[in-house]
């Protein structure tokens, strides 16, 4: 009997094309302040570790924070679309870096 030669095996996810440009710091301080941001696109995901995101915490950290009241709440957009506007998540960053003293 001959065996059949094994091919090398490639990773799943390297072999699935990504379903959403996700939206990186430099491409958040192009955004209009009255544009909308999903929380995909506005945290890191243990599961896109090299993407870029705006804020430094993981989602359920960010639910966390809408709930105490520490982040701005998000708008419903529709039934299955929740995101944050652009502007008060910008607002929330410089108050953040205002409190730290890294701003005058």
């Amino acid at each position: 009997m001959s065996q059949k030669p094994i091919a090398p095996k490639t990773p799943i996810a390297s072999s699935i094309p990504a379903q959403k440009a996700p939206i990186n710091p430099s491409i958040f301080d192009a955004l209009s302040d009255s544009a909308f941001i999903r929380e995909s696109q506005l945290v890191q995901s243990p599961s896109r570790p090299d993407t870029p995101a705006p804020l430094p915490f993981s989602a359920p950290t960010l639910w966390r924070k809408v709930k105490a009241g520490t982040f701005p709440k998000p708008i419903k957009l529709s039934e299955r679309v929740t995101a944050w506007q652009v502007g008060a998540v910008r607002a929330w960053i410089a108050a953040q870096t205002q409190a730290a003293g890294y701003l005058p």
